[in-house]
């Protein structure tokens, strides 16, 4: 799990469903994870109320035990983009993060 970084207070035993939570939601992107910038990830999701709700519900999790997380969804009739932005700091867990989600989309073993 080389996206969980040092700082997560989320409790160890908890991690690994975290981030299969995410390996699911990147896995119905609808294209490819784009890069912003170093410090940030653009994630295209489908359109929808559910979707809306599972992202936001989801976030907000993630920021309140990986605080230098920063989360921007917007839900369009075309799709839900979310932005993941990260502090310099964090660009290695970024990385990974996009990583992941590249594998979860493609259906392909996690690394």
């Amino acid at each position: 799990m080389a996206w969980v970084p040092e700082a997560c207070t989320l409790p160890t035993a908890e991690q690994p469903l975290r981030v299969a939570e995410f390996d699911e939601l990147f896995a119905t992107a609808v294209r490819p994870v784009e890069r912003v910038g170093l410090t940030g990830l653009h994630v295209h999701l489908p359109a929808g109320d559910a979707t809306v709700s599972t992202v936001r519900h989801l976030v907000a999790r993630e920021t309140a035990c990986c605080s230098f997380f920063a989360f921007d969804l917007r839900a369009s009739a075309a799709g839900t983009e979310l932005e993941v932005r990260v502090p310099p700091s964090g660009v290695a867990v970024l990385d990974a993060m996009q990583q992941r989600a590249d594998a979860a989309r493609a259906g392909g073993a996690h690394p």
